[in-house]
């Protein structure tokens, strides 16, 4: 009995199908509307031959680096001292191969779209492509630093597996340290992409153009931003929801201010509590200062500064005892 009433559920859905085709004619009319919009250059599109990086191709970009810069960590490659080498030089040679493409991509993108003359694209990007993996050296030593900082400041933190493996402030970190090699080669579109990949998986937001010290740690991490001309120093703490932005600005300060310093500058040894906001290019918060939770900060904090909010008042009331 039951297996014919399924049966019959079945045939009914089968006999509502055709009703849908109707539908499908009203498509058209839509497509139209939305090539219309495009040819009166009322929507944003990417149409001809003009060239541009593919999100795929830096995402895959960003994973290499990480399996060269943790070996062992996030590949399926069984490592041991004898084959090491040779696993590095691979993954390198391919990764100089694929940044370099996607670099003469971007090149090639920004030449066509500001109309510039020929800036011998392809050797811009071999170039520049050499210039990140010279810097791989460096970056890898910084992320030592960064995992030791997170060891020496989280209590729960069990080992630098651990660490490598499951926090999403070495995550978002690693991406940005590579990504900020290519911002200071004036690689366009690249960087950004990886720092919002990292953005999307943790919820941290670093801009790739910020200045960031050895021995940065980033705890639990979601809600953290760090604007763009923000310089932070060594051994640096901070929470989450951490905010290091920019005041409010004017409706055309994209143009007016892309080159003017807006963020804040945290010196050496300064840690930030969760869900503090320090504004502005003129603020500085202090060497070896301390900003407790859910503080706002627009003026410069002298060093050795402790600022936290005032107690607050709290309410206690005995839910559901009558007087």
């Amino acid at each position: 009995m039951k297996k014919m009433q399924q049966i019959k559920k079945i045939q009914k859905c089968i006999e509502e199908i055709p009703g849908a085709v109707p539908l499908f004619s009203r498509i058209p009319g839509v497509v139209k509307e939305l090539v219309d919009a495009c040819n009166r250059h009322q929507c944003f599109d990417h149409i001809g031959s003009a060239p541009i990086p593919t999100h795929e191709a830096v995402v895959d970009i960003i994973h290499r680096a990480r399996r060269i810069l943790f070996p062992g960590y996030f590949s399926q490659a069984s490592l041991s001292p004898a084959n090491l080498e040779y696993y590095l030089g691979q993954e390198t040679t391919q990764l100089f191969e694929d940044l370099a493409g996607q670099i003469t991509l971007a090149v090639q993108h920004e030449c066509f779209q500001t109309q510039k003359s020929c800036t011998h694209c392809q050797d811009q990007g071999l170039e520049k492509a050499m210039a990140v993996i010279e810097a791989l050296p460096a970056i890898s030593r910084m992320l030592a630093l960064d995992i030791k900082a997170a060891l020496d400041g989280d209590p729960a933190a069990r080992g630098d597996d651990e660490v490598i493996f499951s926090y999403p402030g070495l995550l978002a970190i690693s991406v940005y340290r590579f990504a900020h090699e290519l911002f200071k080669q004036d690689i366009p579109v690249i960087p950004r992409i990886m720092t919002e990949y990292a953005h999307s998986l943790t919820g941290i937001d670093i801009h790739p153009g910020a200045e960031i010290g050895r021995e940065f740690f980033i705890d639990h991490g979601t809600g953290v931003v760090i604007g763009e001309t923000t310089v932070i120093g060594d051994r640096v703490r901070i929470y989450q929801g951490v905010t290091l932005g920019a005041l409010s600005l004017p409706r055309d300060a994209g143009r007016r201010m892309r080159n003017t310093k807006r963020h804040p500058t945290i010196e050496d040894d300064v840690i930030i509590y969760a869900n503090s906001t320090i504004l502005g290019g003129d603020t500085v918060i202090g060497a070896r200062s301390v900003i407790g939770g859910n503080i706002w900060i627009t003026e410069s904090v002298p060093p050795d500064t402790r600022v936290i909010l005032k107690k607050p008042e709290l309410i206690y009331s005995d839910k559901g005892r009558k007087g």
